[in-house]
């Protein structure tokens, strides 16, 4: 059993955000999982099957597929109507696309982003597979939580994600180097106006078409966590994705490196390059033991220390600021939507976590929660960076 939370403390309403995410997120890849033919690195293809995709995540639908149409879309067209990037090249040698210039245009060489995207046959039974996905799941989500409580979370989301640029993506970012939280995977560059992101929402010419931002509830979710996210990033060294997961479990006698992954809800791999900037950036260290066990030892410097207090003290500020900005009893019922959904009595929300038979999460050791803001790689985009 997953734990999402249940225990004393009031967690930051960044993390009640990434946790329902997540946990949407999980059970969107295990249905896609259930459904289609595909292979992965350590767990083999799926039997009877010949040539297939390897397995991705809801990211790699929510930034690439989602917008390849029949008659293909090119790579210009294609970051302006997702807002953010998109891992190309893994979606192409994974099987789900191809990429050439266009067979009707005059230049010899003509630039990438011109080049046409197209979906080959695994990409199109895919898209099939993962365009209901999202309304399977909410409607699963109403059955088992009450359609009452799924619309009292989506009304407060609502009202924020109203205010906020139309220009967001509808989903998380693949966090780029350093791991930050823009949309083009960069650290925000003005930090003394956190508002930059805020605008109103029919301010012409922010979205690249005349639609109006979905209100499916990963979306919602998705881009009022990415814009609390930006906000934190302008004022902080490190990103939400460093500080909510990894540096927030770290103390200055030592963790071991080989819990990491069942503390902050987040893989190795995920472990390792966020140490890593940790490490870049002298706020924590790693080496032997001291007591003479095995394995290394995840260690804060002083200045780690210092820098875990003001993002703990940073993620109140912002709340307290939204309260400001975006009216008190709408944040207050935003936060009382998601402890109800992870941590009050109508809390199921590990129920959906349950993966398929024979899925690749079965095999591997559960984590002991979900992570606290989503860790969104290039490795197929899934939400702890698996």
């Amino acid at each position: 059993m997953t734990d999402t939370g249940s225990g004393a403390g009031r967690l930051p309403l960044s993390a009640l955000l990434s946790q329902v995410l997540v946990a949407f997120i999980i059970e969107f890849d295990n249905e896609f999982e259930r459904q289609m033919p595909h292979r992965t690195t350590d767990h083999g293809r799926t039997q009877g099957q010949g040539k297939v995709p390897w397995l991705v995540s809801m990211a790699m639908w929510s930034t690439c597929m989602r917008f390849i149409t029949a008659d293909g879309i090119t790579v210009r067209e294609l970051t302006r109507r997702a807002r953010t990037g998109t891992n190309l090249p893994g979606m192409q040698r994974w099987g789900y696309i191809t990429i050439a210039p266009d067979p009707a245009g005059t230049r010899p060489k003509p630039p990438r982003s011109g080049w046409v995207i197209h979906a080959t046959a695994s990409g199109r039974r895919a898209q099939q597979i993962w365009l209901p996905l999202t309304g399977a799941i909410e409607e699963r989500w109403a059955a088992r939580f009450g359609a009452d409580n799924i619309t009292a979370l989506k009304e407060p989301l609502q009202a924020v994600a109203g205010k906020l640029d139309p220009a967001l993506p509808d989903c998380l970012p693949i966090l780029g180097y350093g791991l930050w939280s823009t949309p083009d995977g960069e650290r925000p560059r003005d930090h003394s106006r956190p508002e930059d992101h805020e605008r109103p929402a029919t301010e012409p010419g922010q979205r690249p078409d005349s639609t109006q931002p979905q209100a499916d509830l990963p979306i919602l979710l998705s881009r009022v966590l990415l814009a609390f996210a930006i906000e934190f990033e302008q004022e902080s060294p490190v990103s939400l994705a460093i500080s909510a997961n990894v540096l927030r479990v770290l103390d200055q006698h030592g963790v071991r490196v080989r819990d990491l992954p069942g503390l902050s809800g987040v893989s190795r791999e995920g472990i390792s390059m966020a140490m890593g900037i940790l490490a870049k950036h002298g706020l924590a260290a790693s080496g032997p033991a001291t007591d003479g066990g095995r394995g290394q030892v995840a260690t804060l410097t002083p200045r780690g220390r210092s820098v875990q207090n003001k993002c703990h003290e940073r993620l109140t500020e912002i709340e307290l600021r939204w309260q400001a900005r975006f009216g008190r009893e709408t944040v207050t019922a935003l936060r009382v939507a998601l402890e109800r959904l992870t941590r009050g009595p109508e809390s199921r929300l590990s129920e959906g976590l349950e993966p398929p038979p024979g899925g690749w999460r079965a095999t591997v050791r559960a984590r002991g929660t979900l992570p606290q803001y989503p860790m969104v790689l290039h490795r197929g985009g899934f939400p702890d960076g698996s």
